[in-house]
């Protein structure tokens, strides 16, 4: 269990579409914003574990075709999301004489189901999670016996360390939130955030089955 949170810690860690949402969610809402969007990153991880566990998983890897359709809707959404924050860091920058819209950190009312749609798309449509989840997680379950109740309990330890080290990092990105939300710093993290959604979108869409 020890050997599969560590390793789960440092793959959680490692900087990708969640981590690049999360961040952009945080800027432009605030701290509610940001953690609706790792709850929404949760939910993701649940329809991946329940996949798994009932073999859909395995199914959807084992064929090419649903595989690059899966791959290639999550890869438009990357495209779109890195687009749609592109041009959000350019209405900064053009807001940055007058009052911003949007910037003060605050999240707009009935903005918080899109925040989790956010979280909950970058995960369901991302592959490479089904692929943690069908060949990391097997790997620590017990050849004979009780292989669903050990699945379920370490999909439970990776879903609380993901809630954990984001709600961290969120927390860590609202602090900073004043330096952060100053219209030019803004604007090249959003600028930034954007080009990393579209190069993941790129990578995601090159990955062979």
């Amino acid at each position: 269990m020890l050997t599969f949170a560590a390793a789960s810690l440092v793959l959680i860690m490692i900087p990708g579409p969640d981590q690049a949402l999360i961040t952009r969610s945080a800027l432009a809402g605030g701290r509610r914003a940001g953690l609706l969007t790792m709850v929404g990153g949760v939910l993701g991880l649940v329809v991946h574990v329940g996949a798994a566990v009932l073999g859909i998983s395995a199914v959807l890897l084992a064929s090419a075709t649903a595989f690059t359709v899966l791959k290639v809707v999550g890869a438009v959404y990357l495209v779109w999301m890195g687009i749609a924050t592109l041009r959000g860091a350019r209405r900064t920058l053009r807001e940055q004489s007058g009052t911003p819209d949007g910037g003060d950190g605050t999240e707009e009312d009935g903005a918080g189901g899109r925040y989790v749609r956010y979280g909950f798309l970058s995960n369901a449509l991302n592959p490479k999670v089904a692929l943690f989840f069908v060949t990391f997680l097997p790997q620590f379950l017990p050849p004979d016996g009780q292989v669903f109740p050990r699945a379920m309990a370490l999909s439970l330890v990776f879903a609380v360390l993901y809630l954990l080290w984001f709600s961290l990092y969120v927390v860590t990105v609202d602090r900073l939130g004043r330096v952060l939300r100053r219209p030019r710093v803004r604007a090249r993290i959003e600028q930034v955030t954007g080009l990393l959604l579209i190069g993941f979108a790129v990578r995601l869409a090159l990955q062979s089955p």
